[in-house]
């Protein structure tokens, strides 16, 4: 892996870690415009706790050494939170404000899969 992909991936992964981090910790302590936003969008207020757990769950996954296995479906489950919030908004008719988090931290997701290094991947075996 060249210097210039590896300082890509660890940019691309701490920024995704650090958003990841803290908006789990927000749906986790239930902010009040957190649970205004849940409403809105149609959600349950548990589906806070769900997301905010999964969240912190992925980034220590995403950090931790080996378990490729697991890295992936940590960036599959960051993929798949990430697009269902941008179709949300975009169904109840929000305004780019409201695209710009989740869009920034689906390009961090690909982004920082893109450029994993070999160790944090699957290794396939024919």
């Amino acid at each position: 892996m060249s210097k210039r992909n590896k300082i890509i991936y660890w940019i691309a992964t701490i920024w995704l870690a650090l958003g990841m981090t803290s908006t789990g910790i927000v749906q986790l302590l239930k902010i009040k415009e957190e649970g205004v936003m849940m409403a809105h969008l149609g959600y349950p207020l548990y589906f806070l706790t769900i997301l905010g757990v999964w969240k912190i769950l992925g980034v220590v996954a995403l950090l931790i050494p080996n378990f490729p296995l697991l890295k992936e479906w940590t960036y599959a489950g960051f993929f798949l939170a990430m697009s269902g919030a941008i179709f949300s908004h975009l169904a109840v008719g929000d305004g780019a404000k409201d695209f710009f988090g989740p869009s920034l931290l689906l390009v961090l997701t690909v982004v920082s899969w893109y450029f994993r290094p070999s160790d944090r991947k699957i290794m396939a075996t024919v």
